[in-house]
């Protein structure tokens, strides 16, 4: 199982700002029993608390610290099972450029519509938030899972895929399977133009990722950049 860790986040600047980031946030809202959890939350999340968030298919993990103690917070979302991890490759491939989208930090509204029409959840409800915690509070999500979850959000609002990893189709896996659907053999000329313009999409995607691999150290150091890199 791949885990990913995210370094203590900052508050942002314009605070969330895409739609899919305010839709987590409601769902925080709706996960926590009363303000009297939220609005002390709120603040650990604002005054940058939580420490190093780690995520992983099913749930993420970090510490949030209240005066001279920290509390070791975790969450647990439901993961796709393999019939709607499937559906949501197909929904992902059906149009050209959605891949393209995902990967630029974009989560298309039609994605998650399509994938709701085939009973594919992407986007959490609060009761699939289910926090626990070390704190002797007693409810859940007490105030530092509603800092943790504040924050998870604005990792979503900035990376869409931190929710499909958070999912269990990580951008990984996600590229594995848009891969092997490209490859897969079709049986109408239509499937065939489908699979031709993704495969497209997840060769610019990695050639665009591979330039920025090498590029970036050259920036950092000052470096003239090649033109062939550019």
């Amino acid at each position: 199982m791949t885990r990913t860790t995210f370094t203590r986040q900052t508050r942002p600047v314009r605070g969330v700002r895409s739609w899919w980031g305010k839709a987590w946030q409601r769902a925080v809202e709706e996960a926590a029993y009363s303000d009297a959890e939220l609005r002390p939350g709120r603040t650990h999340a604002r005054r940058g608390d939580v420490g190093a968030i780690s995520i992983e298919a099913g749930g993420l993990l970090a510490a949030c610290r209240d005066a001279d103690d920290a509390w070791t917070v975790e969450i647990t979302i439901p993961v796709l099972d393999d019939a709607a991890r499937t559906a949501l490759i197909e929904v992902v491939a059906a149009e050209s450029g959605r891949i393209a989208e995902l990967l630029a930090g974009n989560l298309p509204h039609d994605l998650v519509e399509h994938a709701e029409e085939v009973g594919v959840e992407l986007l959490p409800f609060g009761g699939e938030l289910t926090a626990t915690c070390t704190c002797p509070h007693y409810l859940d999500p007490c105030p530092h899972a509603v800092a943790v979850l504040i924050q998870a959000g604005w990792l979503v609002d900035t990376d869409p895929l931190v929710l499909f990893a958070l999912r269990g189709v990580g951008r990984d896996l996600l590229l594995a399977d848009l891969h092997a659907r490209t490859i897969a053999p079709r049986g109408s000329a239509d499937d065939t133009q489908v699979s031709a313009d993704l495969a497209d999409d997840v060769e610019l995607v990695v050639d665009a990722a591979v330039r920025a691999a090498r590029l970036l150290p050259l920036f950092e150091a000052g470096a003239e950049l090649p033109d062939g890199l550019v």
